[in-house]
């Protein structure tokens, strides 16, 4: 594995474990009050254009680390919808 792929899971990695302290805190309080859907409904279309073009350059960092972003704002998503 060489360098550049290093770095791409690196930056990956951090950007989606960005998400999961909201997540966590979404999942606690089960409040999505001052969560903006259309922000996370944007972000998930966006994470799923990333991962599509993760497979046109055929990127395992690319890919790996948007499909784990896009579950982890999907959740928020989904819970936003339940809890308004």
């Amino acid at each position: 594995m060489g360098w550049r792929t290093l770095l791409g899971f690196a930056a990956g990695a951090l950007t989606t474990l960005a998400y999961l302290p909201q997540v966590m805190k979404t999942w606690k309080s089960r409040s999505t009050q001052d969560i903006s859907a259309g922000m996370f409904i944007t972000l998930c279309a966006g994470l799923f254009l990333w991962v599509l073009y993760g497979f046109s350059i055929n990127s395992v960092p690319v890919i790996a680390t948007n499909i784990v972003s896009f579950a982890l704002g999907l959740i928020i998503v989904i819970f936003k919808i339940k809890n308004g």
